[in-house]
């Protein structure tokens, strides 16, 4: 049995995942359904449980304030935001989950079997709600890797690009380091396309920030900062080109 939090300042908010949780998610047990950061954090302290649903944006300050005030937190997290809010990109290339209101059930549903597939300890995930926190307030943003054995963490910039491994990706890093994450190369795709990189090749996604030369040809192929040359396939040639100001 799953045990849970609901964090949320809207009383039919509270109302419809209360509801949503009892008829679509049978394993989950909501111990308590609160209005603001310091009833959460009494609540945590009382129950312990081990998921959260947090609000991100509430009066007298957002959800991201209770990740602050939880000292080494034993719980994991499933935001809930509307829509086109600003933070759902810093979660997302955080690696940590969320829900769109209004929330769907089959998104929830969804959400709550990653929770039970995820075998990376609740604990591992700190790093991930302070990479989320330097994400939102610094220029500097940190990506969550997950693999086999955890979480990782890089800066973005340091990601010269991404290749497709089956259902895993593999990381090239300007160090020379290579990561195999569990995520699929079109998961990375929709996180890191709003942060400068391309989809040159059903294989291969490209930092443009990395990108040293092109070469043409057929569809040509760019060579990468760290030497490294990748090729441009001819269906995805005239998206690449549009990011290079239509120079081919």
């Amino acid at each position: 049995m799953i045990t849970a939090l609901i964090v949320d300042d809207e009383e039919r908010a509270r109302s419809v995942l209360r509801q949503m949780l009892s008829l679509h998610c049978p394993k989950v047990h909501l111990i308590e359904a609160v209005s603001s950061v310091k009833a959460a954090i009494k609540s945590i302290a009382t129950h312990n449980p081990n998921l959260i649903f947090l609000d991100v944006e509430m009066p007298g300050g957002n959800g991201f304030e209770l990740l602050k005030k939880v000292k080494n937190p034993k719980f994991k997290v499933i935001f809930t935001t509307a829509h086109g809010h600003y933070a759902i990109q810093a979660i997302k290339i955080s690696a940590l989950d969320y829900l769109l209101k209004p929330i769907d059930a089959g998104e929830l549903k969804a959400a709550v079997a990653r929770y039970t597939k995820d075998t990376v300890p609740a604990e591992d995930y700190v790093k991930g709600y302070e990479s989320l926190l330097v994400n939102l307030n610094s220029g500097h943003v940190k990506v969550s890797v997950p693999h086999s054995k955890g979480l990782s963490f890089v800066g973005l910039d340091e990601i010269i690009c991404c290749n497709s491994d089956k259902n895993y990706t593999e990381l090239i890093i300007t160090n020379g380091k290579k990561m195999i994450s569990t995520k699929t190369l079109k998961e990375y795709e929709d996180i890191f396309t709003p942060f400068g990189f391309v989809r040159v090749h059903n294989s291969h996604l490209i930092n443009m920030k990395h990108v040293q030369e092109y070469v043409k040809g057929l569809g040509g192929y760019v060579v990468m900062t760290d030497g490294i040359q990748i090729e441009v396939s001819r269906r995805r040639k005239a998206e690449f080109s549009k990011k290079l100001g239509g120079a081919i």
